[in-house]
């Protein structure tokens, strides 16, 4: 039988289709065993590149036509009953399509008009002569929209191995993965960490002790879905992260993931991490460049291609976008790290900031890891949403448990401010507030806002925050403040909401733009941090201010108000859950672009319109570009990026030095030729002088001269 390839290295070196129809089945197996489906893993390896097996694709990697080798994998597969595995392995380079329906016509844009054309006589016969195995019958699952994320799952397994064994044949092995500590070794690390704590001199750090063993001492229950309620100041980074690795080891599950709401406050809690278990162990997803081929070239040897993120680390720090946005993709490079969400533990750090207008595709996701892949979800905040009624839409009778139940006497032993109302102020008036302050923080809602009002304060130990600020730099700002703050020098901080989750700053006054009543008791967390001075002494100031309220935040604005129109206190625990009452009772959306009812019923007769749902669902409707900034150490990092020759490892880096801005801005810059594009919605900046050492990433176009030649 004549010798079929699947590549071409560029050194000559040939892997013949069967070798990796092979590798690949075999890390696919692996994968899905995590959430019990190996022998359909295992199915789509064997199955992906039957195409191969023909005389055009040969051709091709001789630099011939393009030829479709994926269909013919795709019907083997619905020969033996396995339909919406076809959609997986039609979708392998390009993207799974929306299913369809019986009545789609041979060569509809869809799977089944796929499957038609490719039947008709629609693709060139292939010469392969083996017999896929049958797997076992498929698992009972509900509904449609738990058979979509099956599908999408399995779709993961396969294009990861795809990628990976790929990468192995064509870097002869030189690329090296893994490399990473277990969860065993790091929760040992952990532990050896928090040892001298178990000695606490304070009254804080002894509350703090309280609640990191109770998470110790929950981490022992079942798999499932948790609620970790902790005060701002509570030590809920380090409570967490013990929870999820003891509750790792005690189930044998694969890797810790923390979802956070915003890119600006990733790097905080990464570092923590770094610095108790090792640089090595935690990836630190931006939001970056996202690559996608539709088909392969002759030596296949895309830099870019194989450096999509597929959260192999043990513990992955990552964004509510990317990791919601990647579970309803339809993309091989966004859904190739789903598999290595399953059996995993998943903190949602801040879960009451998820959209609510995406609310209920954001539950359904949580719902099917916990139902259907063996994760555990822990919500995790200092003020809990009102989200059971929808996680019981989609498993009816489940639960949330509490991690630390205690939660009223919890926010008594945490209470370190006493709350003002500052009413309305213009910028100048708050300025001048600001300006009375020696120390003080001011959070706002808008980077103009922010900017606005850094402007009128005075010099001297003055900082502005925002995500026009590269992490990096960001990480250098808020080092400068804390030093400030520790020798007793003026330090005046304007900031957007990036500060107010988690950061580790203590302020003695805190002046907060009224948003939601979970933002202001969040800034609060900025005020007396360590609770050295007095509560009465340590003032939290809302108020409203001059710059119109973003329609996103009119719906929050007006359920605080309610909330403490009844005379609550921010901070007392019943005061939040007005709020979070008030709020579900005004929103009218909780799933804008219809995803839940889309994959359970369709659209206009299209069954599973994966590529549909893809293409509306967005965690935020403004959707943002990538630039990268050339700058200190993300210099040499644009250079690589630029031309071509990035791996992973300096993706990940970049993303250090990355800023992300809003469509508009960024075709604003790309249209002066101040960037150097990589995608449709990423680049590198050109011109250095766009960067202001105080404000950022600027949007002026006018700066001269090209940095690159």
């Amino acid at each position: 039988m004549k010798t079929y390839l699947a590549h071409i290295a560029e050194d000559g070196r040939c892997q013949t289709v069967e070798e990796h129809l092979l590798g690949t089945a075999e890390r696919s197996e692996r994968f899905a065993a995590s959430f019990g489906e190996a022998e359909r893993g295992k199915l789509l390896g064997l199955a992906h590149d039957i195409g191969k097996y023909t005389d055009g694709f040969q051709r091709r990697l001789g630099g011939g036509t393009k030829v479709d080798h994926a269909t013919a994998g795709a019907l083997e597969c619905e020969k033996i009953g396995e339909k919406l595995l076809s959609c997986c392995i039609v979708g392998h380079h390009g993207g799974m399509p929306d299913f369809g329906n019986r009545k789609d016509y041979p060569g509809a844009p869809t799977c089944i008009g796929r499957l038609k054309h490719g039947a008709s006589g629609g693709i060139q016969p292939h010469h392969w002569d083996g017999q896929l195995p049958r797997p076992p019958k498929m698992p009972s699952i509900q509904d449609s929209y738990g058979l979509s994320m099956w599908a999408r799952m399995l779709f993961s397994c396969l294009v990861d191995a795809d990628y990976l064994d790929t990468e192995a044949f064509m870097s002869d092995g030189g690329v090296a993965r893994d490399g990473y500590d277990s969860l065993p070794v790091l929760l040992e690390r952990l532990m050896a960490y928090i040892g001298p704590w178990q000695n606490p001199t304070t009254q804080l750090n002894r509350n703090r002790c309280v609640i990191l063993n109770q998470c110790l001492a929950s981490a022992s229950k079942p798999r499932g879905l948790y609620a970790l309620t902790v005060p701002t100041g509570g030590g809920k980074t380090v409570s967490s992260l013990a929870f999820a690795l003891k509750h790792g080891v005690e189930h044998h599950m694969e890797r810790v993931i923390y979802v956070i709401p915003y890119t600006s406050i990733i790097e905080q809690n990464a570092a923590v991490f770094r610095e108790i278990l090792g640089a090595n162990n935690v990836v630190e997803h931006h939001s970056g460049v996202n690559y996608d081929e539709e088909e392969e070239t002759n030596t296949d040897n895309c830099f870019q291609r194989l450096a999509a993120e597929n959260w192999d680390a043990p513990v992955i720090v990552t964004t509510a976008v990317q990791f919601f946005e990647s579970l309803y993709s339809n993309r091989p490079s966004k859904c190739r790290k789903l598999h290595n969400i399953a059996n995993s533990v998943i903190i949602f750090d801040e879960a009451q900031m998820l959209p609510s207008c995406h609310l209920l595709p954001c539950v359904g996701a949580m719902s099917g890891l916990v139902s259907q892949f063996r994760s555990t979800v822990v919500l995790c905040t200092a003020t809990q949403p009102a989200l059971l009624d929808l996680f019981q839409h989609f498993s009816p009778g489940q639960k949330i448990e509490e991690i630390c139940p205690d939660i009223s006497s919890s926010f008594q032993n945490f209470r370190r401010v006493c709350y003002r109302d500052g009413g309305t102020l213009s910028n100048g008036e708050l300025a001048e507030c600001l300006g009375r302050e020696k120390q003080v923080l001011c959070i706002v809602n808008t980077r103009k806002a922010a900017q606005d009002i850094f402007a009128l304060l005075p010099e001297e130990g003055r900082f502005h925050l925002s995500t026009l600020l590269y992490p990096a730099h960001r990480k250098a700002v808020l080092e400068t403040i804390r030093q400030r703050l520790r020798e007793g020098l003026a330090c005046r901080v304007v900031s957007t909401s990036l500060i107010e989750a988690g950061v580790d700053v203590d302020f003695p006054a805190v002046y907060r733009e009224l948003s939601g009543l979970d933002s202001v008791a969040q800034a609060a967390g900025r005020c007396n941090r360590e609770g050295k001075r007095e509560a009465q002494d340590s003032v939290v100031t809302y108020f409203i201010g001059e710059t119109p309220a973003l329609k996103l935040q009119k719906v929050n604005i007006q359920a605080a108000g309610e909330a403490l129109e009844k005379g609550g206190d921010p901070g007392d625990p019943a005061t939040m859950g007005n709020y979070f009452a008030a709020l579900r009772s005004l929103i009218t959306q909780i799933d804008k672009e219809n995803v839940v009812k889309a994959m359970r019923e369709g659209i206009a007769g299209c069954l599973l319109p994966f590529k549909t749902v893809a293409e509306r669902f967005r965690l935020i409707d403004n959707a943002t570009c990538t630039v990268y900034i050339p700058l200190g150490a993300g210099e040499a990092l644009c250079r690589k990026i630029a031309d071509g020759y990035a791996d992973k490892s300096v993706y990940r880096q970049a993303g250090q030095f990355s800023v992300n801005i809003y469509a508009n801005h960024y075709d604003a810059l790309n249209r002066a030729g101040m960037l150097h594009p990589l995608t449709q919605d990423s680049a590198v900046l050109l011109e250095p002088r766009c960067y202001d050492a105080e404000m950022g990433l600027t949007m002026k176009v006018d700066a001269g001269m090209e940095y690159f030649v």
